[in-house]
């Protein structure tokens, strides 16, 4: 009879503990990372950190994806969470320089670095996913809306761009820096169209005319392309806030109003059809090489014939709409899953500290600062004028001021706009080989 009590005893005084511990559990399974729960997190997270410490972690896309997802998914999580930093564009700011500031440090390891560079580098993760970004979201667009929003994007972004040049040299003259000085090494890296296609080009410019190592010139020109980037992220984290206060000014993806100034209805969601996201993946990969192709025989840069030959595609309505819709399922798969791993990998790899700490000085911010919110500023007024939502104006004309685009990602993905893309993607092609080939005739007939 003893016995028997003290068992019953014994499981009377189990039962709290298990319940707090099944309790327990469940508040960990509910709190998540990303959209995977707490728990299953750290375990991958931990496996992915043993492989890479051990030198066992894959150097190709398998362990790039790896370090990549683990940490896009924590980074962009908290800058989710994290007060203030949220209104601004938080996941984009922390997904680009938190791996940036760890690579200065040597946190990551070289085993890590070796995937994300085969993956970002070898394998061009970085042009795959704005092919099926800006591919799937032009087949996807209103074809009306696409047609109104590539003309009349050109006026705000050549205002936007005159403005930002004379605020940005004025500016600089005010902290005493030569007006040259201002023009050739802050104002036109920042507008140029990034760092492969806009520095590296400069580079080489600067020293045929100059003389001197087109090396020696990079350095100069990165700090420079680095800052008008954050400022253009931190930009378009306001502008969206501003959006999301006066709905009337945005247009949340939208580029241009109706001709009667009304907002144009939102088309249904389709039923994902998951052969029809194969298709749409066959379709983005060779609407790139279309733009390669394009490239060795005209000259004009990949990613424009890319844009220009959907946008025609879209324009002589000869794309079957089911495929249509394949590709704009990707892109929206893409988008939603991928955007902010990509930028952990750009962040690790295209945002070099080393260089930013070396030029920079608060007079340097400053002139670097005027010339993105003025261009900003510019494109929302303009636009306004022009019929357009202002807030969608300025963020696509600020991506003229971001890293070509490693900025594009990030501008629009810090201000929640990634159907923008391929007018994203003009306002930086377009307008960072124009600022390129401008510049270097320029400095010719001032040297």
């Amino acid at each position: 009879m003893d016995t028997k009590t003290n068992l019953e005893a014994v499981t009377e005084n189990e039962l709290p503990i298990q319940n707090n511990i099944k309790s327990l559990w469940e508040k960990l399974m509910k709190a998540k990372v990303g959209v995977l729960p707490l728990p299953l997190y750290i375990v991958l997270a931990a496996i992915i950190l043993t492989a890479s410490i051990y030198n066992t972690l894959p150097a190709d896309m398998i362990g790039g994806f790896a370090v990549i997802m683990i940490l896009g998914m924590l980074l962009g999580d908290l800058g989710q969470r994290i007060p203030i930093l949220k209104e601004i564009g938080g996941p984009a700011i922390l997904a680009l320089l938190v791996p940036s500031i760890l690579v200065f440090l040597n946190v990551i390891n070289t085993s890590s670095m070796e995937a994300v560079t085969t993956l970002m580098k070898t394998s061009n993760f970085l042009y795959f996913y704005i092919s099926c970004l800006v591919v799937g979201s032009i087949l996807g667009m209103n074809r009306k809306v696409l047609i109104q929003g590539f003309t009349r994007m050109f006026v705000p972004l050549i205002v936007g761009t005159v403005l930002a040049v004379l605020a940005g040299m004025l500016v600089g003259l005010l902290f005493g820096y030569d007006l040259q000085h201002t023009f050739f090494y802050i104002v036109v890296p920042i507008i140029g169209g990034g760092i492969g296609e806009g520095i590296l080009p400069l580079s080489i410019a600067y020293s045929s005319i100059l003389g001197g190592s087109a090396e020696s010139f990079v350095s100069q020109m990165i700090p420079a392309a680095v800052i008008g980037n954050i400022f253009a992220v931190v930009s378009a984290g306001l502008m969206m806030r501003l959006g999301e206060k006066k709905k009337h000014l945005s247009g949340n993806g939208k580029l241009v109003k109706s001709e009667d100034g009304n907002e144009v209805p939102e088309e249904k969601e389709k039923v994902i059809d998951f052969s029809l996201m194969g298709a749409g993946l066959l379709i983005a990969c060779t609407f790139f090489i279309v733009g390669t192709l394009g490239q060795k025989f005209i000259g004009v840069p990949g990613p424009v014939i890319m844009i220009l030959f959907a946008t025609l595609i879209k324009c002589l309505k000869v794309m079957p709409h089911k495929m249509e819709d394949g590709a704009h399922n990707l892109y929206k798969f893409i988008s939603t899953s991928l955007t902010w791993p990509l930028m952990v990998g750009l962040g690790m790899l295209y945002i070099p500290l080393e260089d930013v700490v070396k030029i920079v000085t608060p007079a340097y911010v400053i002139v670097c600062a005027s010339v993105v919110f003025i261009m900003m500023l510019s494109g929302y007024f303009v636009g306004k004028l022009m019929k357009m939502y202002p807030v969608d104006a300025a963020i696509v004309t600020g991506c003229h001021s971001g890293l070509g685009g490693t900025g594009d990602v990030a501008i629009l993905s810090a201000s929640k706009r990634m159907a923008l893309m391929p007018f994203a993607q003009v306002a930086t092609r377009i307008g960072g080989v124009s600022t390129v080939i401008l510049a270097s005739l320029l400095l010719k007939l001032l040297s």
